[in-house]
């Protein structure tokens, strides 16, 4: 089902068309195989454990999961910010992040002491209902990772001093800036504040600047005595343990800390408006949205599962009743979708549409009202519901692969429902969901008033940035857990991966077939994958690509896209499509129960697409929507200008600048195009088939085989012009001006010598200190110690014909030009005087040999692994050979293959921010100045000379 979010740019979706010769190739007969009934797929989903509670009353929960040497360490404390009070607003979320900065017995960063055990999945989250904290780990550092788990539980607020204060309100501050500079990015809290005013869920977790502000050192070091005791926390272990092994470490490391007070639930009663309520809002967007808003019960109401496969029927699936309507017959909207979040004590029931530029908005309204009033009128059919359950089984299968999944969802359910397994009675509830039961839950719930939030095209209000803080007031001394915690426990010997077996065979046509077989759960997933890529756009005709992909699931010359939708739901399928600079992508993800009808389908929408003309007109409307948003958005818009700097107009890879496609170009495309497009491209000389499944070899091998075995290309293969060497700019910055940003969006790179067809690892090992994780230079520069960003960070972006290096640097806009200056002093002294230290060579060493471990555990994480093995021509047994190459790896080696790579000074730069704010910073750093406009940047990139 599609996931509730607010909108922040077009997706491609499908409409329905009458069916018109495409590609010259005889469609297949529709398959005779019957899907595998939900209830088969719903006894596939197991999740054992067991549970303990230790004398302070911390609940702690186990599920054993052997498949791979790693633990999941999962903490989750029941508060969130439905507890904050008027005033402290974004407390819970702030604290999240002061517990990342050490604890009495384990001073400094958190990520410090598990980067090097190998940890991964290594965060936090808050939400309304909770704060989390998360780390999978190598079995031989679970006691490291208990400690400073229990450390931060029980010995936190010695460590939080004003400074480590205010440096973290400066980053959640940022975090802000972040989300509230995208488009629609505002739009939160009008929804809150108005569906909930009053209500503890009337406010975002990430809360208002003046509450930030005023937060003092006595604030939050109260906060944390309220709420933050082992009596308000579940602790998840899930993967290599058992209860027996976990219960005396538990007892060990935790057993000590003292209750703390009880956190209460808060009062919630679910808001009813007393009259339909429609609220008006501007933004820098190039279309209007509506979202129409109910408040209704929490997950653990019994209307919850039925509102939800109501919300799926309404506007979820791809074959919905909105998407059938607004988008695909009546073409007034290129986005719609409808979705319940259900939280703990409320949800919201939401509905979605991007309205098509051109059409009124209110026949928009007025339509969604119809629709939904005859769903609720005439109810779902009994198809229609069994789809939906389908298709959430299929997820959640998919979903628990991960043991970081798996403690979640156990935690989930201990501290919202008081049932570990609750996940399971939902899944039920909803596999076994009625049409009379879903018409009866809409019925009651959404035809009370509504709240409509219409979000329309024009200038923002003045953006509330952060103040000055006040003078802190002094903290009282607090009780912390008694007792010698002594040193960090060391960490046992962690063994060398154990890559899964890769096999190669041939389909019948000489399609090469790269297999691996991992038994976790019983699902298939298959990537095609093409010698394709952006760089095979044709010349002149940016956004083919992007055009053709988004129409293979829109019709075939046997199936329209209805159809298509429901087949997918029928067999709980994931069909999509994707590419890089080099490569286009075709995957399939079905459980492998129903692998014959979904490698039938998959063949049909790859091999036959139909290309209608209807189909055309309207996903040419929706990608020049897709255009337009994306020349509103930050990221959009640094996208499309640094490629021209660093390849030159003349490299295929300054195609990499035309995001989703030329407007120019998009609107005169041709059914023609597209076909020559995918005659020269998707075809099967340019093929390789990936596979990582439960099933055998020879299973796989039989389904494609009767799907792509006797597919043959027809015509010339297309070439790609990679004959000359990138130019890149002279050193400059080009600034793209967004008004009234609060933050600019930093983008620098430059093109570096190093040879695509070699082994990189040691530089990029070398960048892991620079810029390439939490922990680099450049992050904790920039936010840990100047707090400037949320995050920041650069790399080397290997492609098949070249290796530039790219720095990414969201910062508040008066800090841009001091923000650049910090990156190139932190690459220059890196450079130069400064180069890796022992103690940062030993960490990368040891976290990136020690992650193995856990880098592998899912089935997406092996594909991935295993298609980009082949793309650098590496050994398919690669990765049983690594930890060996990072252990003989020196300073000294990690410098020279640093300084032989990177040149600061050649450094080209975009900015996107207000010019009027930001132009005045940038004078300043000796380096030319060019200001663009970001409709400028719609057709062609900045210019590219030497």
């Amino acid at each position: 089902m599609k996931s509730f979010r607010l909108f922040c740019g077009a997706a491609m979706l499908a409409l329905t068309v009458p069916v018109v010769p495409g590609i010259a190739q005889q469609a297949p007969a529709t398959t005779a195989t019957r899907p595998a009934p939900v209830s088969e797929l719903v006894a596939q989903v197991k999740l054992s454990y067991e549970t303990f509670t230790l004398a302070n009353g911390l609940r702690v929960i186990v599920h054993t999961d052997r498949k791979a040497p790693v633990v999941a360490v999962s903490v989750w404390y029941d508060v969130g910010s439905k507890h904050e009070p008027a005033g402290k607003t974004g407390f819970a979320h702030l604290f999240e992040h002061l517990m990342f900065n050490g604890s009495q017995n384990a001073p400094g960063d958190f990520f410090e002491p598990l980067k090097q055990v190998g940890a991964t999945d290594l965060n936090g989250t808050t939400s309304f209902d909770r704060t989390n904290y998360f780390e999978t780990v190598p079995k031989p550092a679970l006691e490291r990772a208990l400690f400073l788990e229990s450390d931060r539980m029980g010995w936190l607020t010695p460590a939080i001093t004003q400074a480590v204060l205010d440096e973290q309100r400066g980053v959640v501050q940022n975090e802000k800036r972040q989300g509230d500079n995208q488009p629609f990015g505002l739009l939160q809290y009008a929804l809150f504040e108005t569906l909930f005013a009053g209500n503890p869920y009337g406010h975002t977790p990430i809360g208002s600047m003046a509450d930030l502000d005023k937060a003092s050192l006595a604030d939050v070091k109260g906060w944390f005595r309220d709420h933050y005791g082992p009596n308000n926390a579940v602790l998840v272990l899930a993967g290599d343990i058992d209860a027996a092994e976990a219960k005396p470490l538990v007892e060990k490391y935790f057993g000590g800390i003292p209750k703390g007070p009880k956190s209460v639930l808060p009062e919630v009663s679910i808001p009813s408006l007393p009259a339909a309520k429609t609220v008006l809002l501007k933004d820098a967007v190039p279309t209007t949205v509506v979202v129409r808003s109910w408040a209704i019960p929490g997950l653990n109401d019994a209307d919850a599962a039925a509102l939800d496969v109501f919300g799926s029927v309404l506007g979820g699936l791809g074959s919905s009743r909105l998407d059938n309507a607004l988008v695909r017959k009546e073409k007034l909207a290129v986005n719609v979708s409808a979705a319940t979040d259900s939280m703990a004590q409320v949800g919201i029931f939401q509905i979605q549409a991007m309205v098509k530029p051109g059409i009124d908005p209110a026949l928009v309204r007025k339509r969604i009202d119809e629709i939904l009033a005859d769903l609720i009128a005439k109810g779902p059919t009994a198809d229609e519901v069994q789809r939906v359950a389908t298709i959430n089984v299929s997820q959640t299968i998919s979903g628990l692969e991960s043991a970081r999944a798996q403690a979640s969802t156990l935690a989930e359910g201990a501290l919202y429902s008081n049932d570990p397994g609750f996940f399971h009675k939902q899944l039920q509830a909803v596999a076994t969901m009625t049409p009379a039961k879903a018409k009866a839950a809409a019925a009651k719930w959404l035809t009370r008033p509504s709240l409509t939030i219409q979000v329309d095209p024009g200038k923002r209000e003045a953006y509330v940035e952060a103040q000055a803080v006040a003078a802190p007031k002094p903290a009282a001394e607090e009780p912390v857990a008694k007792g010698d915690r002594g040193p960090l426990p060391d960490v046992g010997p962690v063994r060398d991966i154990h890559f899964p077996k890769v096999e190669r065979t041939r389909l019948a046509n000489g399609i090469e077939l790269i297999y691996a077989q991992q038994a976790s759960i019983p699902v298939t997933q298959v990537a095609m994958s093409f010698d394709a890529g952006v760089t095979a756009d044709p010349n002149g005709k940016a956004g083919t690509q992007n055009l053709a992909l988004s129409l293979l699931s829109e019709g075939t010359t046997h199936r329209d896209s209805i159809a298509i939708a429901e087949a997918k739901e029928r067999l709980g399928a994931n069909i999509g499509s994707g590419s890089s600079a080099d490569r286009t992508y075709l995957s399939l993800s079905v459980p492998s129960a129903n692998l014959g009808g979904g490698v039938e389908l998959f063949s049909d929408i790859v091999r036959h697409p139909a290309y209608a003309p209807g189909e055309i007109e309207r996903l040419r409307a929706t990608t020049l929507t897709g255009i337009q948003f994306e020349l509103s958005d930050p990221n959009g818009l640094a996208g499309r200008a640094l490629p021209g700097l660093l390849y030159g107009p003349a490299n295929p890879y300054a195609k990499l600048g035309n995001g989703a496609g030329s407007p120019s170009a998009v609107a005169k495309l041709t059914r023609d195009d597209l076909l020559a497009f995918h005659r020269a491209w998707i075809r099967p000389d340019k093929a390789k088939i990936f596979v990582v499944s439960n099933l055998p070899l020879a299973a796989v091998k039989t389904a494609l085989d009767a799907g792509f075995g006797d597919w043959q290309g027809e015509g010339p293969a297309g070439a790609k012009a990679f004959g000359s060497a990138p130019q890149q700019a002279t050193p400059r910055i080009v600034l793209v001006d967004r008004p009234n940003s609060p933050q600019s969006t930093i983008a620098a790179g430059q093109m570096t010598p190093l040879d695509p067809t070699g082994d990189l690892l040691v530089a990029i090992t070398a960048n892991q200190v620079l810029g390439g994780g939490f922990l680099s230079r450049i992050n904790m520069d920039l936010r840990e110690t100047k707090h400037w960003t949320y995050g920041a960070g650069g790399g080397f972006n290997w492609m098949e014909h070249a290796v530039p290096y790219t720095v990414s640097a969201p910062v508040q806009a008066d800090k841009t030009g001091d923000s650049i200056r910090a990156i190139r002093e932190q690459v220059r002294d890196f450079l130069t005087t400064k180069g890796v230290t022992e103690g940062e060579l030993t960490r990368e060493i040891n976290g990136a040999t020690r992650e193995l471990a856990g880098r592998f555990e899912t089935a997406r994480a092996v594909l991935s692994a295993m298609q980009q093995n082949d793309l650098r021509r590496r050994p398919d047994n690669y990765y049983d050979t690594i930890a060996q190459k990072y252990r003989m790896l020196t300073a000294a080696q990690l410098d020279a293959a640093a300084r032989g790579a990177l040149d600061v000074d050649r450094f080209v730069w975009v900015v996107v921010g207000d010019a009027a704010k930001v132009r005045p910073q940038l004078d300043s750093l000796g380096l030319p100045v060019e200001v663009v406009t970001a409709t400028s940047l719609a057709e062609t990139s900045p210019p590219a000379g030497k």
